[in-house]
């Protein structure tokens, strides 16, 4: 028999590290080839990690909510075969060497030692070496718990490490009791807390019929991202509708013939965004980010497309270097990225690296809307429903009334670097791309 470590994979540039939130797999439980094995969670997106070998779990070493460096091994599989497989984990004592001289040894140590700084993030919060995960370091954080306070936790998790429930037993029992504060930290202490009641909403009264349903994970840092962005930017929106007629017209006549070709559904949001990046085009100042008091004027169009998820939470993922692509290519870059968020399939690469972001809240009915900045970017467009209205038509011969197919673009952008102008001319443009389709090009 061998045995084959499961190491973490890696899941994008940025992602250092992931958070166990679920195992699907127990010791004893035999596993196929690409079957899931274990459900993780990054500061990106929650994924699962498949078994590369067919076999039987013989070892978990990391229990749920631990926070795990990419590379390391969290799970050793039994499998098939003659050659057995020396695993170094966490919970196993190493073999002493025979062979290997003293100097060799400690070289080897120090190689693991230099390894192990540079493989695993800095998670340690104090100076005595203890481990604190990022949920237990938020709640802290939220709760005003000192770095004091918490070294005096005992903790009930692996390694004595302190888990959720013992930082919010240790909240509760705090709140209970009368807290002894040294006289140079009372001010300090007055003044966290008075910001902490400022922030605080109005309190909420739960009746006996009202169901308390707590925040999932992924809701939890859409909320803390959405508010961060409207304290960092100057939001100001500016509106404009667009006569889509013509494009509704030849979609209709197109979209059997692409489907028989490219064996993809053509919808308006492909045909939309490549308008979008060919405008960003015209306009490269805005698209850009803000970084102190400098402005990096990004090189390539990665468009941001926001999209549901399973739970009804939106994700964005990143269509990159939309402005090269064509509207097949197009096509089957939206289709492939809105499949794979319904079936929570993303990579973390495909959610970051945006340069501009678009949400069509028009799928949802909402003839416009007015959408927060995904930060660090500074504008953000959201698309309205397509709607016949009756709108007036001129003609050389004279103005009349007609039926048009039209929509209404909602523009956010951050004043501090866009102003009105080019805010306003940006969705301007727009309209005047899509308002000037050409009903006899082909796809």
């Amino acid at each position: 028999m061998a045995r084959f470590e499961l190491k973490l994979p890696k899941m994008g540039e940025s992602v250092a590290e992931a958070t166990i939130t679920s195992w699907l797999k127990e010791v004893g439980d035999t596993v196929e080839l690409d079957e899931a094995i274990v459900e993780i969670a990054t500061d990106k997106v929650d994924s699962e990690v498949p078994s590369e070998v067919e076999g039987t779990v013989i070892e978990i070493l990391y229990e749920k909510d631990d926070v795990v460096a990419v590379g390391a091994t969290i799970a050793v599989i039994e499998t098939e075969g003659d050659n057995e497989e020396v695993v170094a984990t966490p919970t196993t004592k190493e073999a002493p060497k025979q062979s290997a001289p003293k100097e060799v040894s400690d070289v080897e140590k120090t190689i693991e030692k230099a390894t192990e700084i540079v493989a695993t993030p800095v998670t340690k919060t104090s100076d005595s070496g203890k481990f604190y995960s990022p949920l237990v370091r938020n709640i802290a954080q939220t709760e005003n718990v000192s770095m004091e306070e918490l070294e005096t936790i005992a903790g009930s998790g692996k390694d004595g490490r302190v888990t959720k429930e013992d930082i919010l037993s240790f909240i509760e029992s705090r709140s209970a009791a009368p807290e002894k504060v040294s006289a140079p930290k009372q001010e300090a202490k007055v003044e966290k807390t008075a910001q902490k009641e400022a922030q605080k909403s109005a309190p909420v009264s739960v009746n006996g019929g009202d169901e308390i349903i707590e925040m999932s994970r992924m809701g939890k840092l859409i909320a803390k991202h959405m508010v961060d962005s409207v304290q960092t930017s100057a939001h100001v929106q500016s509106f404009i509708e667009i006569d889509v007629t013509n494009i509704v017209k030849w979609r209709e006549k197109v979209k059997d013939a692409f489907l028989k070709r490219e064996g993809e559904k053509l919808t308006f949001t492909p045909i939309l965004m490549q308008a979008i990046a060919s405008t960003i085009k015209k306009y490269p100042l805005i698209n850009i980010a803000l970084d102190g008091d400098n402005i990096i004027k990004k090189k390539n169009i990665n468009l941001g497309m926001a999209a549901a998820l399973p739970d009804g939470n939106l994700i964005v993922p990143v269509i990159k270097n939309a402005d090269q692509l064509n509207l097949v290519g197009m096509t089957k870059a939206v289709n492939d990225l809105a499949n794979r968020a319904r079936k929570n399939a993303l990579k973390p690469d495909e959610i970051q690296g945006g340069t501009y972001t678009v949400t069509n809240v028009g799928s949802f009915g909402s003839v416009m809307g007015t959408p927060i900045i995904n930060q660090p970017q500074v504008a953000i467009l959201a698309l309205g429903a397509i709607r016949k209205v009756p709108a007036v038509i001129e003609t050389p011969d004279g103005d009349f009334i007609g039926i048009r197919q039209k929509m209404f673009v909602s523009h956010s952008y951050d004043h501090r670097v866009v102003n009105g102008a080019l805010g306003g001319m940006f969705i301007k443009t727009l309209k005047e791309i899509l308002e000037s389709w050409d009903l006899s090009q082909d796809f």
